[in-house]
């Protein structure tokens, strides 16, 4: 049997490019190697010439300037060659989001969604998302969840031991007004004192950055934004109630705003972490016990994709989720109202009008009983392992690339 020569155009090197295209199509030609044959180019020539060796085109958001991309689909369907693009994220992030304003501005959510309306095929990470894309396209839309490799270092649960019991999150700059939602926690547990018992572990850490200002005659300027004004601050005052909960020592140390040996702090009620590479960033998991996801209601976080379940499920963490959107696919909350416990629940989970008092709830709960955090995080992982897998994942793709080889544009 011939072999399929795919075509993979990855929209960067080193984000979403990798997980979305580059590592599973890796995976595709190493589990069928007799069937599949994969061409990752970053920068591919569309030309008839260097299409025809190949069966399938794979292509990350757009393939070249998105004002070309009906012209580029119709001349790679012209050289008898199908295509299958990929989208995980929603096209409009909404006014919370800080990249809002240049995508509007320069109507990339428009030209986002002109490419899903153009697409014949493509892949999203949730039923949710594949619905609102079939809403808009005449293109076959196909579910491909974001999965891990269990042998990739990253994902191979190592726990970091602590007397402690470590409330994490871990995640980018674009997450404040979901980090509101759990900014009271840090206060609550100083009050009921806990602080003894427990740290807040933030993850992701980063003062990197411009400031864009506006100078004394009138034109836009940029500058390096200083640490103490980026949204890292503004967590950190959220898990450590405003600095109070940790030593002077410590706070002297956090303000030096350094990434350096912090091995004699790490007993305080807090732990900052800084950002890793994307290919080490899931060991922060290692660093905590009860992982935290909180969103807040909107069509952009609707439909995201469930990859922190996936990840705190491969690390066997107990999870505390939003009870919304991408967190409703695979959870099951283990204590129901008035307190009873469902033996189904795979994690906690959190209404949107009760997120006031419920995260903190769950989370005194947890301290008052430990072996529950371990009995989450092993049914996390049963549940994750058996659907998530990059294995299972790569079963399907390969299924779907070949109905769509075989019946051509």
């Amino acid at each position: 049997m011939a072999k399929y020569n795919i075509l993979v155009v990855p929209s960067d090197r080193t984000g979403v490019g990798y997980f979305r295209s580059t590592k599973p199509h890796i995976y595709l030609e190493k589990m069928y190697p007799e069937l599949f044959r994969v061409d990752i180019d970053y920068e591919a020539q569309l030309t008839k010439e260097h299409l025809q060796s190949y069966d399938l085109v794979h292509y990350h958001r757009t393939l070249g300037d998105y004002k070309d991309m009906e012209e580029t689909l119709n001349t790679i369907e012209a050289s008898g060659v199908p295509t299958i693009g990929d989208l995980d994220d929603y096209w409009d992030p909404g006014p919370n989001h800080p990249m809002h304003a240049m995508i509007v501005n320069t109507k990339l959510d428009e030209q986002i969604k002109n490419n899903v309306r153009l697409s014949r095929n493509i892949i999203t990470t949730t039923p949710i998302f594949a619905k609102e894309m079939e809403s808009i396209t005449k293109g076959n839309v196909y579910v491909l969840p974001n999965s891990v490799d269990p042998e990739e270092k990253q994902f191979t649960s190592k726990p970091e031991k602590s007397e402690r019991i470590r409330i994490g999150w871990l995640g980018g700059s674009s997450h404040l007004k979901d980090l509101e939602l759990v900014s009271n926690i840090s206060w609550k547990l100083s009050n009921d004192d806990l602080l003894s018992k427990t740290q807040m572990v933030l993850c992701g850490f980063d003062i990197r950055g411009t400031m864009t200002y506006i100078d004394e005659r009138g034109k836009q300027q940029s500058r390096p934004i200083k640490p103490e004004e980026t949204v890292w601050r503004k967590y950190e005052e959220f898990f450590t109630n405003g600095y109070k909960n940790i030593s002077p020592a410590y706070l002297k140390f956090l303000k030096k705003w350094s990434n350096e040996d912090d091995s004699k702090f790490r007993d305080e009620p807090y732990r900052r972490v800084w950002t890793k590479p994307i290919s080490t960033y899931a060991t922060n998991y290692n660093l905590f016990d009860i992982s935290l996801a909180p969103i807040v209601e909107s069509k952009f976080n609707e439909m995201k994709s469930q990859l922190k379940v996936i990840e705190a499920g491969f690390h066997k963490k107990c999870l505390i989720a939003q009870d919304f959107g991408p967190y409703t696919i695979d959870l099951i909350s283990a204590r129901e109202r008035g307190g009873k416990l469902n033996p189904k629940g795979n994690a906690l989970l959190v209404e949107s009008n009760r997120n006031h008092k419920k995260w903190y709830q769950h989370i005194k709960y947890l301290i008052e009983n430990p072996n529950l955090i371990t009995d989450l995080g092993e049914k996390l992982y049963e549940h994750v392992n058996a659907n998530y897998h990059l294995k299972v994942t790569t079963e399907k793709r390969k299924q779907i690339y070949e109905d769509i080889i075989k019946k051509g544009v």
